[in-house]
């Protein structure tokens, strides 16, 4: 799996349906807005959606468990620019993936391996491209975009084929019992599937055991508990209130699952 080859993408333009955008950026700054500009420039065709951009900062061990999910429920074939890069300027490499009909390109540092370990079909491509100029830490708009829009256009893109075990964050495991995304209702969602938990478990945030609602209008105002949210995940959230500030929790704290009795 390590020899070079090239790549000629096969899915097209009138196959992919676009170009999805998860970051870490923020909504404020030049940041998002000068990814957007420069894949307007190198692929026009495409449309390009700003699916998040306030991942938590620095962290792609935490975003990791968030984009499978963000992914699961999105008619493909897609192709997500992901950039949650502390590391850039650094050795990190560049990766380009395939998973399950949908494209991904992304910093080599964890950000992409569970959406690959839970693909029921993958390649991996880290890519070396490199542009003649770049700046040494704005990669998501020197490098990323133009890799991404290489593979939009269904250009080359060389590099080795690698294996699952050749990434980083290969061994990361399969959920986490932590926060890892806070939205702006003070809701916390976890790096748990909610699928794996019976209803009956509580969760257990310091002095506070959570129960499991099915929706908030099941629980009396101000009252925490989790639930499967939107996503597939387990969330906490406190109805009409706030679930960070109730439960001093913020992304990257743990929580203990409890089975039942």
């Amino acid at each position: 799996m390590s020899e070079r080859f090239r790549i000629a993408v096969a899915l097209r333009l009138d196959r992919l349906r676009g170009i999805a955008l998860v970051t870490d950026f923020g909504d404020e700054g030049p940041y998002v807005g000068q990814m957007e500009l420069r894949l307007r420039e190198r692929a026009p065709e495409a449309q390009v959606t700003r699916l998040i951009s306030d991942l938590p900062p620095f962290r792609p061990d935490l975003a990791a468990y968030l984009l499978p999910a963000l992914v699961r429920d999105v008619a493909g074939p897609m192709l997500f620019l992901c950039v949650v890069d502390p590391g850039v300027g650094g050795e990190r490499g560049v990766l380009a993936v395939e998973a399950d009909g949908n494209w991904f390109v992304g910093p080599d540092n964890g950000l992409l391996a569970l959406v690959v370990r839970r693909a029921g079909r993958h390649r991996i491509l880290r890519a070396t491209w490199r542009p003649r100029q770049m700046s040494a830490t704005f990669h998501g708009r020197d490098l990323f975009v133009p890799v991404a829009a290489m593979l939009f256009n269904g250009e080359r893109v060389d590099g080795p084929e690698i294996s699952v075990g050749e990434m980083a964050g290969h061994d990361l495991p399969e959920d986490r019992p932590c926060i890892i995304y806070g939205d702006r209702y003070g809701n916390l969602l976890s790096g748990l599937r909610a699928d794996r938990l019976d209803r009956r478990t509580t969760i257990q945030v310091g002095s506070s055991a959570l129960r499991f609602a099915r929706a908030f209008c099941e629980v009396p105002s101000g009252t925490a508990f989790w639930y499967e949210d939107a996503f597939g995940l387990v969330e906490l959230a406190v109805n009409q209130g706030r679930a960070d500030q109730l439960l001093g929790l913020r992304s990257g704290d743990g929580i203990t699952p409890l089975a039942s009795a």
